[in-house]
């Protein structure tokens, strides 16, 4: 009871020590596992680990193959996970480059893994393989809190979190296959039995997942499921998927529920992202359980095999050679800048999935006693480890040492999608500024996306906006909902992270009535409130700019949006084509010269200027 008690606080402890310090939690997870695994053999008094996975007569967790069939369920249930985040639109709508890494920068990590494996390891082809196949996963998991507070191009770091999202269950996909592969063709050989075998696997595999993915959908779709019920049916679903198909064909579970969640994934479901936020905490608590218990079910033994310099020569290989050679062949001819290609090579920290699955693999392989299977887990820790090691240290200073660290971060984060947001963004986005808008509306989200506005649905409460890293490159905020409570906590939740430049916000209507109080982050002027732009967008929605000369003109202009309902000032725009906002308490612009133009929303302040119609 205190072994398993202590696996579980251990594992929440790590969360929130990797949460702090900003790293991925699977860099504390498995060093507490190793601490009390193997290397607590170094210095307990009998020699014993301090926490012991399998029950060996006198101590343990799981007797016999417990912990393999813990292993093998908790694994079902990340696959599954994974499978779900997997579109088919996002596939088609990211990119050539990402479509590249994952397809050929995948083929280039397979084989050049599998082959410096087995040329200094010694190992067969097909256990090297089956090691290449293994550490194509990087994952989000990892990517993220490496990226989080390192401000990138924009195009930098969505090649790497899309990379990290699509590949976690492609690279799962090809593992899975590769080893299904291996364990049918035992130690005869690949006869025509062990291919039929591993068709078999195939097709059930993808049968049961595709047919229990749409018996599961159309049971949510008629409402057969009760709400409080959805997510625990949903769990139970894929845990009979994954043994359902075992029991048909060995070995078929995990192409099961990988199969199965991608083909939920891409279904229209009213109670998805519910679903999703279920797998995604119950895989938190999974993921703080199996790592420790797999790294403390490590031997010391199987550290040993790793003190030789074999081990640095096939981490350098990949890291320094095959890395790089499979970002630069899938990044050939596109828009990226050869230092911005370098630095995607050189961050490449393999993730979770690759773990799990590893240990998973590798004790299976040594309990058919297939020769050099022993080798499997240790060498994917070791590269686990020893890329989140080695990003987590390294990322920052190498994007400033090659210039791709942003020294000011010009993105606008604009909270609320509503329709003058929508104006807004088109606006800041045609001026070549990134800009990204949140809102917990679909519908306000989807319009946004169909002007071609980058938009996504967010919780402001939660903290699930810092995961997004392509917001490190964000150092403005401008809150513009209609609710006045929300824009105040926005402005205070979101300054640290995403405002540096500035932090702005709407006035509400108690401020609007008493210029003499008006706040210093407020927005535009202090007769503009969400109702009153509202009004405006509604009747004029249009971005203008009008030509100003002085501080008086720029002063006079100001007065008369003051004075007219239908009139907002929004930005200044000085001669190189910056853009600055204009806050309420807008006495600060003093060097205002030929070549300014001030930018306003509404009606038409110079009759003899072209409006720029951005109808929303």
């Amino acid at each position: 009871m205190v072994e398993l008690a202590g696996i579980i606080i251990l594992g929440i402890v790590a969360q929130w020590v990797a949460w702090r310090l900003k790293l991925p939690a699977i860099l504390p997870l498995i060093l507490i596992g190793l601490l009390v695994g193997p290397i607590a053999t170094l210095y307990t008094e009998d020699g014993s680990k301090l926490i012991e996975p399998i029950w060996n007569g006198t101590k343990g967790l799981f007797p016999g193959e417990g912990l393999y069939y813990f292993v093998s369920l908790a694994i079902s249930i990340i696959l599954f996970e994974g499978g779900l985040t997997l579109k088919r639109a996002e596939i088609s709508n990211v990119g050539p480059v990402i479509t590249k890494l994952i397809t050929v920068g995948s083929i280039v990590t397979f084989f050049g893994a599998g082959i410096a494996a087995h040329y200094i390891f010694g190992l067969s082809w097909q256990l090297s393989f089956l090691f290449s196949a293994l550490i194509i996963v990087t994952g989000p998991t990892v990517i993220t809190p490496i990226l989080r507070n390192i401000p990138l191009k924009k195009d930098v770091s969505t090649v790497l979190k899309w990379e990290g999202i699509l590949i976690d269950p492609i690279g799962a996909l090809v593992a899975v296959l590769v080893f299904e592969f291996i364990s049918v063709g035992g130690g005869t050989g690949y006869t025509q039995t062990a291919l039929i075998e591993f068709g078999k696997i195939l097709l059930f595999g993808t049968t049961f997942g595709f047919t229990f993915a749409h018996a599961l959908a159309f049971a949510i779709k008629k409402d057969w499921i009760p709400h409080y019920l959805l997510n625990v049916v949903s769990l139970s679903a894929v845990l009979l998927v994954f043994v359902e198909s075992d029991i048909f064909a060995h070995e078929s579970g995990l192409l099961a529920v990988v199969v199965m969640g991608m083909v939920l994934g891409n279904m229209k479901l009213p109670n998805l992202k519910e679903l999703l936020y279920f797998k995604e905490s119950l895989s938190v608590l999974l993921i703080s359980i199996l790592f420790i218990l797999l790294a403390a079910n490590i031997n010391i033994q199987d550290l040993e095999l790793l003190k030789t310099w074999n081990t640095a020569w096939l981490f350098l290989i990949v890291v320094f050679l095959i890395r790089p050679i499979g970002v630069f062949i899938s990044s050939w001819g596109s828009d990226l800048k050869w230092n911005e290609k370098l630095f995607i090579g050189w961050v490449g920290p393999r993730g979770i999935v690759a773990a799990g699955i590893a240990s998973l693999f590798g004790s299976k392989l040594l309990a058919n006693g297939v020769a050099g299977a022993e080798y499997i887990t240790p060498l994917v820790f070791m590269i686990v480890l020893g890329t989140v090691l080695f990003n987590a240290t390294t990322a920052r200073i190498f994007a400033k040492l090659i210039g791709v660290f942003l020294t000011k971060s010009e993105g606008i984060l604009i909270i609320g999608a509503s329709k003058i947001s929508r104006l807004i963004g088109s606006y800041l986005k045609k001026n070549k500024r990134h800009v990204v808008l949140i809102d917990n509306n679909q519908t306000n989200i989807d319009k946004s996306k169909k002007l071609g506005l980058e938009a996504f649905t967010a919780n402001i409460y939660s903290d699930s906006l810092s995961d997004y890293i392509e917001l490190s490159d964000v150092g403005y905020v401008m809150a513009m909902t209609g609710n006045a409570d929300i824009n105040k906590y926005a402005i205070e939740k979101f300054t640290k992270n995403f405002g540096e430049n500035g932090s702005f916000r709407l006035i509400d209507a108690d401020e609007m009535n008493d210029p003499e109080n008006n706040p210093e982050e407020g927005l535009f002027s202090h007769t503009d409130d969400f109702i009153k732009l509202t009004d405006a967008a509604r009747n004029y929605p249009s971005i203008n700019e009008i030509d100003i000369e002085s501080k008086e003109q720029y002063d006079a202009l100001i007065e008369i949006t003051k004075a007219d309902k239908n009139t907002v000032p929004i930005f200044l725009k000085d001669p190189d084509g910056d853009l600055k906002i204009i806050p309420s308490f807008s006495k600060e612009f003093q060097d205002i010269t030929e070549g300014y133009k001030l930018v306003y929303m509404g009606k038409i302040l110079d009759a003899d200027k072209d409006e720029e119609d951005l109808t929303v």
